[in-house]
Parts: C-alpha cells; structure tokens; sequence
C-alpha cells in the first residue's frame, strides 16, 4: 500500500508521527467505455478552451476567481493557507462511537504509526479501548479540510473522514406517511426482527452481483449461453400489514429449516 498522507496526530501534549493508508478498495468490474461503433477506448482530454490543444499535467495550475480574475494557487500556498493542518491530526475530543450517526462516515484509512511514534500509538490505542471512545479531530489531506473520527479496530487505529453537518442535506422535502401503526404490529414486527438477528460478521456478506455479472461476462466471451437466474419477490397477497407480518414469520422459519 501507498502511504496517502504522513504528518502527526497531537493528542493533549503527547505528539504521534503517522502515516494513513486507504482503507478501501473497489470491488466493482473495470469496465472500458467504447465506441460503439468499433468498440475503440474512448479517451478523456484536458484541452485548453482558447486553443482546442491538449494541456499536458505539467502545465497545470489551480486558480480561483476573483472579481473576474484567477487566483493562482501553488502547492506551497495551500501549506501556506494552515500549515499545521496540513500536517498534524490535532484531537479536540472524545467521543462514544455511537453518539455519531452513521450518515456522517465518508472514508476510512488505516493509521500506521512511525518507528519513533510507536509506544505513543499504543498509549492512544489501548487508552480509547478501555475508556470506550474515539477521538474527533481535523486535518487537510488534498486541498481540503477533513473533520475526522479516530478509533481502534482490533490491533490499529482506524482514521475515519466525517463529513460537516453543512454536507449534510435537509430532510424537509421527504415525505414521511403520517400513518399509524397498531401495538399488535409492532410486537409483530419486532418477532420478525428478532427471528432474523444474529451476530454481525462482515464475512457473511458477499459481492453476488459482481461475481455473477463475471460469469456472464466469460460465458459471452466464449459464445455460452448464459442461464439468467429467475427474479423470486415474495408477496403474501394481502394488504392487511398483520397478515403480511405473519406470513414472513412463517416464510422466515421454512428457510431456516
């Protein structure tokens, strides 16, 4: 893995050399876009509006408009803008996990301390263990200031980026039904939820469609036909919500079985 970023997580007075890693990959196909006509790649260009010429990477910059004119920004300018946001994770509290909604959680990487940062890493890692918390801090990583969760996930400690409520769009234009629910139905339900808990285990969980769309993608490939697996959706064929309710009871436990 590439170190994305390395600079210091400041914790009170005790200071933590670090490196973050992406966390997460693609799980998705590389698929091209062609041409339909000849199937040739399709290629995407940066071309200077004015000339039509492509404009290699070498040659360009950042810029912001003011009053009609460009801002131009080098890297050296955004360090300059908050250079210690660009390289130190400065913790200004603790948290319980839970009390941030999972709404908030946009990417994860994984923090690896360095040699000389080691027994402090330790220290913050075993420290949130035991007080049951996770670290809310702030740093710059690509030209942007990133709010962020820090916390352990067995052996590491895992940076998380959380977005700012302002990222976070309203709810007043979705439509919630006012309609209401009898005690019946919720004790019902909650039979059902129960009948479907277990243990979460991330490994239960697996990528079908993908794994599926591969084999059809091989089976096209050598001229296959491709049996398409049959859409199976379950309907009780009543509108009564406690007849439904207990007809999923019923349709849950012959699957278990």
């Amino acid at each position: 893995m590439r170190s994305l970023w390395s600079g210091s997580i400041s914790f009170g007075l005790v200071n933590i050399p670090i490196k973050l890693y992406s966390a997460i990959q693609s799980g998705s196909l590389d698929l091209d876009m062609l041409d339909k006509k000849d199937h040739s790649n399709i290629q995407f260009k940066r071309v200077n509006e004015k000339t039509g010429k492509e404009v290699g990477w070498d040659n360009i910059v950042k810029g912001y408009k003011v009053d009609n004119q460009y801002v131009i920004l080098t890297d050296e300018d955004f360090k300059k803008a908050s250079p210690e946001k660009t390289k130190t994770i400065d913790i200004t509290e603790f948290v319980k996990t839970e009390e941030v909604s999972p709404i908030y959680y946009d990417s994860a990487y994984y923090i690896e301390p360095e040699k000389n940062g080691a027994k402090a890493y330790v220290l913050l890692r075993d420290s949130l263990v035991k007080a049951k918390k996770a670290a809310i801090g702030s740093f710059v990583l690509r030209n942007k200031e990133n709010l962020c969760l820090i916390s352990p996930s067995d052996n590491i400690l895992v940076l998380h980026k959380i977005r700012f409520a302002e990222e976070i769009r309203s709810t007043e234009d979705i439509k919630v039904p006012a309609s209401k629910v009898s005690t019946a139905e919720i004790n019902m339900a909650i039979k059902l939820i129960d009948q479907l808990s277990s243990k979460f285990d991330i490994s239960d969980f697996k990528d079908t469609y993908t794994e599926t769309l591969l084999k059809f993608i091989k089976a096209k490939a050598k001229g296959k036909k491709f049996t398409t697996p049959k859409m199976r959706v379950v309907h009780s064929g009543s509108k009564d919500l406690m007849s439904e309710l207990k007809a999923s009871l019923s349709h849950t436990k012959r699957k278990a079985s």
